[in-house]
């Protein structure tokens, strides 16, 4: 699949997540299988950007190529603005976001709240693609709600304006993360646009990624939630689709050594104090995958310092490897 210029190693994308999908967890999945990831998204007001939050959340050089900067505003020349500023800086590939269903973006009108307004939408469109010289993708859901499902007009706006590539997550607005995602409108979406469209919703196993592909004849996956504590899922989905057959799950001393390894590089990027807390999250995702470690959670989650939050997960893998080996 290509983005532009960009050939993709595979057609498995790695979404935009706030708070989530931060260089440390955009490296990750990339060397567990991911062909393209997209980081969280930036804010198009350039005003804020001298926090640490944007600080972090612009392009890293030292990542691989194609990297992607996802932008969110409602303004279109500002949007532009924060665009050519993102490319000039590195960036390969602008994403906008139009999907993010939360309260405190779409009050201001930006994200989803942006689909009830189509003109709007194309104008910022067509002032970003104009702005730049690299490929702009589109981040979209299906709708505003169900009653009104535009996405069709949304995605012919967008290849009318020049997107490159349109992410649909199959569920409207209105829906957040209730319920269960549609995906009929991603297959008419795809049926009425020429350019790559990515399927995303819902899609949590390598049987449910060749489900989607064949319904909607998407171009490509899009994971999310599915890939928190679970990075390797991107190599496994990648697996079924060439061969049509299930890749054993990692083993639990591969697990581990992806856990630590995740902990140190977040320890490095938030510095060590702020990284306790972010690691909280990203523990807790890989430990619900993983086993029943309810009383271990309690424990770790009340570590205050990163030495011993590291040396707790570290004692407490080690212990569960060797019962597992036991156990074999």
């Amino acid at each position: 699949m290509k983005i532009g210029p960009h050939e993709l190693d595979n057609a498995l994308i790695l979404a935009p997540m706030a708070g989530v999908t931060d260089v440390t967890f955009r490296k990750l999945c990339r060397r567990l299988g991911a062909g393209y990831t997209v980081s969280e998204m930036l804010t198009a007001n350039t005003q804020l950007w001298n926090s640490d939050k944007s600080r972090l959340r612009r392009i890293h050089l030292d990542e691989a190529s194609p990297r992607s900067v996802q932008i969110v505003g409602s303004d279109p020349k500002q949007l532009a603005y924060a665009a050519k500023l993102n490319a000039d800086h590195g960036a390969d590939i602008i994403d906008i976001n139009m999907g993010c269903p939360a309260k405190k973006v779409c009050k201001v009108a930006a994200g989803s709240a942006l689909l009830a307004n189509e003109s709007l939408v194309a104008e910022i469109l067509a002032n970003v693609v104009a702005a730049v010289d690299v490929p702009v993708t589109l981040k979209i859901r299906t709708g505003s709600d169900p009653d009104h499902r535009n996405g069709v007009r949304i995605a012919q706006i967008a290849e009318d304006s020049g997107i490159q590539m349109l992410a649909v997550h199959g569920r409207t607005r209105a829906c957040r993360f209730l319920g269960e995602a549609e995906y009929e409108t991603i297959r008419l979406i795809k049926q009425q646009v020429s350019i790559p469209v990515a399927a995303n919703g819902d899609i949590t196993s390598p049987q449910k990624a060749k489900k989607v592909l064949a319904f909607t004849n998407a171009d490509a996956i899009m994971l999310g939630r599915a890939a928190q504590g679970r990075p390797w899922l991107f190599r496994e989905v990648d697996h079924y689709l060439k061969y049509n057959n299930l890749l054993d799950s990692p083993p639990l001393s591969e697990v581990s050594a992806i856990m630590l390894d995740h902990l140190d590089s977040l320890y490095s990027l938030y510095g060590k104090e702020k990284g306790v807390l972010i690691a909280r999250k990203h523990i807790g995702w890989y430990l619900d995958n993983l086993v029943d470690s309810h009383d271990f959670k309690k424990r770790v989650f009340a570590a205050t310092d990163a030495d011993s939050q590291f040396d707790m997960v570290k004692i407490f893998m080690q212990c569960e490897v060797k019962n597992m080996e036991k156990v074999a």
